[in-house]
């Protein structure tokens, strides 16, 4: 290249190369994808301050009209007039869209498999609120390890090509991904971008990965759980019919309705299962479903359908079925991870719940939420091969899990610990299901041995003790590994009937409680005789404060609520498990040797033993 070059001529020489290229799988199958590199070479001119080079590669896909680049390496070095020819290749080649996906934020994943193996699965990715696949073209071990890695795991031991784990369904999101490796996120990888693929849901690929969770890796939760197409299920409750279930607390049977949107929405009952009555009560904070006498809510129904004035009948009309079909295994730990088909919306010509009715839900409380006067009619707990208790835990249902084997309390590795397993040790303790499985100590190390690693629930069980489990010693375990749970408890509406005034922070304060006086509920302050420590860890239980510092017998400095300083609560005496005030031994009529004012109770709160 050592010709001449007249900017205002330009007599370079475009070489135009379409190369078209053919890569093969280790596996069975192979794709022919076209790719064309365009490549313009300009020697330089003899005046060495003028000097043009560029190369842009393009790439086309097999989709008409699809156009899909790589990163451009483009070095130019020029002074005028060669600018033009810049600005003319541009013009030609259109703006190409990045190499990898654009996101608001850490992409969402997920692995859909075996429920006992959370660490292996479909790999899905979370995309404008829908759920789709990542196609096994150019995936290997690297790109693997960034997905496991995303997901809290420490590593990948392999990727499964062909749709392994059952194809899936929706989009495939991502094709021919590649990462160097090193990557925090699958979306910091190149990839041929959103929906641009021509694979189908036989190529799904799927990842191993290691058991083990990273550190600092918190916690496997079902809040803000994702339901169909991507849609946030925000709450559950039962809405009681009947008079006599309107007046119990906790609600345990009722109508089921699910929040989305902001919007209380029915369900209809067609397909109904005792499976999936027992994830709704799970999800409540109840262990075990109960059946439902089916032909009397019919019958109701029916009565209200006949009313033109019932409400039941105009919700009907506006179509407020949302969920039409629930198919649930019963060991889920929320309902967004059942099979749950969305209802047709409004305007369509086919009912959402054709000739059904809502469904209803009957719970079994654990025996700390029963009535005081209820009798249960079967044995509190099983022949106990292995007990369970939580400890550290600021909140009723929370705690480190530990368990007795040979007379010795020890802790449970978090290697192989998941949302599964966490849920059959809060049934067995008699809350719902796991809204959260902890890992790496979050809520503090223990002492003693390690008795259990590598527990594999599969969500049947009725024990720990009947899930399969290594020796925590046989792992490498440590306390810093000592695995938590969090699980769901009914709503007793204890919360709304404490609360404390007159404090520096909202952990301190003169105690306030709500009470019946003579037929109506009023604020008042407890009278602080017999206060101590095992009261105020009950009221800072009650507050949702945690555990208790000080409990206070002298509050003149305290300011209580205008209105609310005559004490409505005397005598009252705690074994500091009750999880209100209200449930622990107190005076009919109130006594108080000190009166009121100054020596109101009060207590300082803190979330850490």
């Amino acid at each position: 290249m050592n010709g001449g070059f007249e900017p205002d001529r330009l007599t370079s020489e475009p070489r135009l190369s379409l190369c078209h290229h053919t890569h093969t799988h280790t596996h069975t199958h192979t794709h022919t994808h076209g790719r064309t590199c365009a490549i313009l070479c300009l020697w330089q001119q003899k005046r060495p301050e003028v000097r043009v080079e560029l190369v842009i590669t393009v790439m086309f896909t097999h989709s008409p009209g699809a156009l899909t680049s790589a990163a451009p390496e483009v070095t130019i070095m020029w002074s005028l007039p060669a600018s033009f020819l810049l600005l003319l290749l541009l013009l030609l080649l259109g703006q190409a869209p990045p190499s990898r996906p654009q996101s608001l934020g850490t992409m969402k994943l997920r692995l859909v498999g075996p429920e006992s193996k959370p660490e292996e699965g479909r790999l899905e990715v979370l995309h404008q609120g829908q759920w789709g696949t990542v196609c096994d073209d150019d995936f290997a071990l690297q790109e693997a390890t960034v997905a496991c890695r995303q997901l809290g795991f420490e590593a990948a031991l392999t990727w499964a090509h062909s749709a392994k784990y059952g194809p899936g369904e929706g989009p495939i999101w991502l094709d021919n991904v590649r990462c160097a490796g090193t990557e925090s996120s699958l979306d910091q990888c190149g990839s041929n971008g959103w929906g641009v693929s021509d694979c189908s849901h036989s190529e799904d690929v799927g990842v191993v990965c290691q058991p083990q969770r990273q550190r600092g890796y918190l916690s496997e939760r079902v809040s803000n759980a994702l339901g169909p197409q991507g849609r946030r299920l925000e709450e559950v409750r039962l809405k009681p019919i009947l008079a006599s279930a309107k007046r119990r607390s906790p609600v345990t049977e009722g109508a089921v309705e699910v929040k989305y949107e902001g919007h209380w929405r029915q369900v209809c009952d067609q397909g109904w299962t005792r499976n999936n009555s027992r994830v709704v009560c799970g999800m409540l904070g109840f262990p075990s479903e109960a059946p439902v006498d089916s032909h009397y809510y019919r019958k109701v129904w029916n009565s209200k359908m006949e009313d033109p004035k019932s409400r039941l009948k105009s919700l009907t009309k506006k179509n407020s079925f949302w969920i039409h079909r629930v198919n649930c295994l019963g060991t889920e730990p929320h309902m967004a991870n059942c099979q749950v088909q969305v209802a047709p919306a409004q305007g369509k010509l086919r009912p959402a719940c054709p000739g059904g009715m809502h469904t209803v839900v009957s719970c079994v409380a654990g025996p700390r939420f029963r009535p005081p006067k209820a009798k249960p009619g079967h044995k509190e707990s099983r022949a106990e091969e292995m007990k369970v208790r939580l400890r550290s835990g600021a909140q009723v249902g929370e705690g480190r899990v530990e368990v007795l084997m040979n007379r010795q309390w020890g802790t449970v590795c978090d290697h192989g610990w998941n949302l599964i397993s966490a849920s059959v040790v809060c049934r067995q303790l008699g809350f719902g299901s796991a809204r959260e499985a902890l890992f790496g100590a979050q809520l503090g190390q223990a002492l003693g041995p390690i008795h259990l690693s590598e527990v594999r629930c599969r969500g049947y069980e009725q024990t720990l003790s009947e899930c399969p489990s290594l020796e925590g010693s046989q792992n490498g375990c440590q306390h810093e590994n000592d695995a938590a749970v969090r699980c769901n408890i009914p709503n007793m509406g204890f919360q709304n009937q404490v609360r404390l005034a007159g404090g520096r922070s909202p952990e301190e304060g003169v105690v306030e409680v709500q009470v019946e006086v003579n037929g109506v509920q009023r604020w008042g302050a407890v009278c602080s005789d017999h206060w101590g420590l095992n009261e105020a860890m009950v009221a800072c239980r009650q507050l949702g404060l945690g555990f208790a510092n000080h409990a206070i017998k002298d509050t003149w400095y305290w300011q209580g609520t205008p209105g609310a300083g005559e004490v409505v609560m005397s005598g009252v005496r705690c074994s500091g498990t009750e999880m209100a005030l209200q449930q622990c031994q107190r005076h009919g009529p109130v006594h108080c040797s000190h009166g009121t004012g100054r020596f109101s109770a009060g207590v300082s709160c803190t979330d850490s033993e």
